[in-house]
């Protein structure tokens, strides 16, 4: 009988480690989510529809075997800090950051918790990674354009606009893509034989300065940086853009959504959905360092020829053709 009993309480104290083991395995896990926008953004709610797709897709569900702590800083540089304090106070598996100033902020709060970013130009010049194809570290995630692309916002834009002679470029020289786009804009504005306006912006009240005092001279056009300034700002350059009327291009259909003339570039919600695959991995064990850090497959020429017809502008059945969407 002490045999069996012996027998008995080994078997059931080999058991016990294993289901220890299983039961923190199948926690809960938890992810933090940092958003550049406001809550009642509704492109905040897009990019958070996208990552819940990706997510379900992968079969991840909040509050079933997922916990989401959400955060939307609205714009503002203090929350932005605040908020990535915060989420990493929380210690989740994984932080997701949108926009170059909140990944930033977030690689400052931590260097131990996974960061999986999107919407950021130039990751190896900010500092996040060493390098695209190895990034080590905590970080790793999805950027969305390179500084020549500049390039084809100028080219997309002339086709539209044939007299625009002379450009404004907007965005904060707060984000570390700023010196970047300027370099690519002063090749590009010369061999288009177009004059090049730098324009750093930072508040509204600089937006509104800007273009309004670049809009004297005739011939003028108007180029969007993607930047947080620039998205949380969008509505007030549409509307100063018809104001004065200057065509103008934009990096993101939202732009366009609110009345922009046109733009080229990501499909935002597409990226998002990708990146739930990062953070579906990293849940699963995989470590940030090791997951390449992805470029954009998808880009997205959308046209407003409800706006285009408010400039007196004709859209040529080329440039049609090549629109993914035409809004009437």
């Amino acid at each position: 009988m002490r045999r069996r009993a012996f027998i008995a309480a080994l078997g059931s104290a080999l058991v016990r480690p294993t289901t220890g083991r299983a039961q923190r395995a199948d926690r809960i896990k938890r992810i933090g989510i940092l958003i550049e926008y406001g809550e009642a953004d509704a492109e905040a709610q897009s990019r958070i529809d996208g990552l819940s797709q990706g997510l379900r897709a992968l079969g991840w569900s909040n509050g079933s075997n997922l916990q989401i702590e959400h955060r939307f800083a609205a714009g503002q540089p203090d929350r932005i800090l605040t908020f990535a304090d915060e989420l990493v106070g929380l210690m989740p598996d994984v932080i997701l950051g949108s926009g170059a100033p909140v990944t930033t902020a977030l690689q400052a709060a931590t260097r131990t918790i996974p960061v999986v970013f999107v919407q950021v130009s130039d990751p190896i010049g900010a500092g996040l990674v060493p390098s695209l194809g190895r990034p080590g570290g905590n970080v790793t995630g999805f950027t969305n354009f390179e500084y020549v692309t500049v390039g084809k916002w100028l080219e997309v834009l002339k086709q539209l606009a044939p007299h625009v002679a002379r450009v404004l470029m907007l965005q904060s020289p707060a984000n570390f893509g700023w010196p970047g786009y300027v370099r690519a804009m002063t090749v590009a504005a010369a061999s288009f034989g177009v004059q090049f306006t730098p324009g750093p912006v930072r508040t509204a009240a600089e937006i509104e300065r800007a273009i309004s005092a670049f809009a004297v001279e005739p011939n003028a056009g108007l180029m969007v940086l993607p930047d947080t300034t620039t998205g949380v700002n969008r509505k007030l350059i549409v509307d100063l853009a018809a104001h004065h009327r200057l065509p103008a291009i934009y990096p993101f259909r939202f732009f366009i959504a609110d009345g922009g003339l046109i733009c080229y570039g990501i499909d935002v919600p597409d990226v998002f959905r990708r990146a739930a695959s990062y953070v579906d991995r990293i849940l699963r064990g995989e470590r940030p360092g090791d997951l390449p850090v992805q470029a954009p497959t998808k880009f997205e020429l959308v046209i407003n020829l409800r706006t285009a017809k408010a400039l007196g502008l004709t859209v040529s059945d080329a440039l049609l053709l090549q629109a993914d969407e035409v809004i009437e």
